[in-house]
């Protein structure tokens, strides 16, 4: 399997992440109960736990979705936490061996695609949910949607997806992604 490439995506999350207003913090998500401050310190903290898991340093623990714990900083933090995440997974041996990240050992080959998916699928949750254009590289959805794909109805992980949202074969990539976490690709904010 080729490398994969999590530039395009922290890039794109930062630019959505540097757009998102305070008055936005409180906003829901596409994640039922999450704020738009939840996701972005899941974010904050998925992307250190999974820059230090191709360090082959894995950290204790999970990345919260709880409002509190979004670094004071993160309109800065967010971004260079992204593309400190996208540079450590640019060395080949970040793609070699075991690793672990959020408490959960895993093949790193299987890290950078959890990696991937969660940077893609949560920075469309804050575009989708602070009004704001998204677009993801389709060889990135591609990759992450046969990650998802990859569980079937019976043991999909109920921390990571929710059920499958019928979405047509020929939409775009993202949509077919977030269709396969669980997601509605049309999904908007409440009125």
């Amino acid at each position: 399997m080729p490398m994969l490439d999590l530039e395009p995506a922290a890039t794109a999350v930062a630019r959505v992440v540097a757009g998102v207003r305070d008055d936005q913090l409180t906003a829901p998500t596409p994640c039922e109960g999450t704020t738009v401050a939840g996701v972005l310190g899941h974010l904050a903290g998925l992307a250190y736990a999974f820059r230090m898991a191709a360090e082959k340093t894995p950290v204790d623990g999970s990345a919260s979705t709880d409002p509190a714990h979004l670094p004071a900083d993160w309109r800065t933090y967010i971004p260079e936490q992204l593309d400190a995440l996208a540079a450590a997974w640019r060395d080949p041996a970040a793609h070699e061996g075991m690793t672990a990240a959020g408490g959960v050992e895993m093949p790193a080959e299987v890290a950078v695609v959890v990696a991937l998916d969660e940077v893609v699928v949560h920075g469309w949750d804050v575009a989708v949910a602070t009004g704001q254009p998204y677009t993801v590289d389709d060889e990135g959805a591609e990759a992450c949607r046969a990650f998802a794909d990859s569980f079937g109805d019976d043991d999909r992980p109920p921390d990571l997806y929710g059920p499958r949202v019928p979405v047509p074969d020929d939409a775009p990539a993202l949509d077919r992604l977030l269709g396969a976490t669980g997601r509605d690709p049309g999904w908007t904010p409440p009125a």
